[in-house]
C-alpha cells in the first residue's frame, strides 16, 4: 500500500484537528482496530481527492487559497499594515509621498 512514501508537513486548525481525533476515536469503536489520526487524515484526502468536481470542495480549496496569499502578503510587508516599500526600497506611509 505505501510502497512510493513521501513525508509531508501539515499544519492544521486546532478544531481540525480535534475532529480528526473524535473521527478515529470513533473509527477504533466502530472497527475494533487502533485508527490513528494519521489514518484518517490520509483517507479524508483520498476521498477528498475523488471529490475533484465537487463545488463544496473546490470553495473549501478556494477559500484556502486565499487565507494563504493573504498571510503570505501581510507577512512579506512585515505585518505592518499600512507601511509599503518604494521604488527605492525605503519604506514610506501609504497616502504620502
Amino acid at each position: 500500500m505505501f510502497e512510493n512514501r513521501t513525508r509531508v508537513l501539515l499544519i492544521l486548525p486546532q478544531d481540525v484537528l480535534d475532529r480528526a481525533r473524535v473521527l478515529a476515536g470513533k473509527s477504533t469503536t466502530t472497527l475494533k482496530l487502533p485508527v490513528s489520526v494519521q489514518i484518517v487524515l490520509r483517507a479524508l484526502i483520498e476521498e477528498g481527492l475523488k471529490r475533484d468536481g465537487n463545488p463544496a470542495l473546490l470553495a473549501n480549496v478556494e477559500g484556502q487559497a486565499k487565507a494563504v496569499r493573504h498571510i503570505r502578503r501581510v507577512a512579506r510587508q512585515g505585518g505592518r499594515a499600512g507601511i509599503r516599500r518604494g521604488p527605492s526600497g525605503r519604506e514610506r506611509q501609504m497616502g504620502r509621498e
